[in-house]
């Protein structure tokens, strides 16, 4: 069975969401520490949402250093499939895994809501179960969720096919070009704002709109 290592920060308050989403997609959710320098042998990892300590500072700023961390990088630099969700998209891009950083929402506020997103990209380990162009409801809940970049990442971006979800209708945040998610180079590393995790029913069963991009990870890896 495939197995997805969870990570906790202190202050995390996702990390039990995503679980239950490793879950509901048929692979084993395996609980990581923020101070132990060990995966434990995961198949990929998820930084969740929520919150992690030193977000004072800026977010993510100091939970990069964390000792998971830097076994997360390294991983990552062996490709293997890392996904980071809110706060998590925000501790990758201090990381060094992604460019840019993620700042104040534009108007200062924090938001909590559902929003629509398109998606840009089908070709990297965490989206290939979704239609290119698809519409996909997923909530959103940040206060730091504007993506900002140079121009010169933005393009680069851009050409090389790596912006994977843009906002399809209001964007929430005033994130640059609309942008909700990115990939890194070879597609194995993605930042999302929004929470699919929480895209799911836990009543009348999963949704396609957040178990998606669980089920492709594993298809990515059954199939490796």
């Amino acid at each position: 069975m495939t197995r997805i290592g969870v990570i906790t920060f202190p202050g995390t308050l996702d990390d039990v969401d995503a679980a239950r989403a490793v879950r509901l997609a048929g692979a084993e959710a395996v609980s990581l520490w923020h101070a132990d320098a060990d995966l434990k042998g995961v198949d990929a990892v998820i930084v969740p949402g929520g919150f992690s300590y030193g977000d004072y500072l800026r977010a993510g700023a100091i939970a990069r250093f964390a000792p998971v961390m830097g076994k997360v990088v390294e991983a990552a630099g062996k490709g293997m499939p890392v996904l980071g969700i809110c706060n998590g998209f925000q501790v990758l891009c201090e990381a060094g895994l992604l460019p840019g950083a993620l700042t104040r929402n534009e108007g200062l506020h924090f938001v909590c809501r559902d929003e629509w997103l398109r998606v840009e990209q089908t070709n990297t380990a965490w989206t290939s179960r979704y239609e290119p162009g698809a519409q996909i409801l997923v909530p959103v809940k940040n206060a730091e969720g504007r993506y900002q970049a140079a121009p010169s990442v933005l393009d680069e971006l851009e050409g090389e096919g790596r912006v994977v979800f843009r906002y399809a209708g209001e964007n929430p945040n005033g994130s640059q070009r609309n942008i909700a998610g990115i990939a890194s180079a070879d597609g194995r590393v993605v930042g999302l704002m929004p929470h699919p995790e929480h895209a799911t029913e836990p009543l009348t069963g999963p949704s396609d709109d957040g178990l998606g991009m669980f089920l492709s990870v594993i298809d990515s890896l059954v199939s490796a």
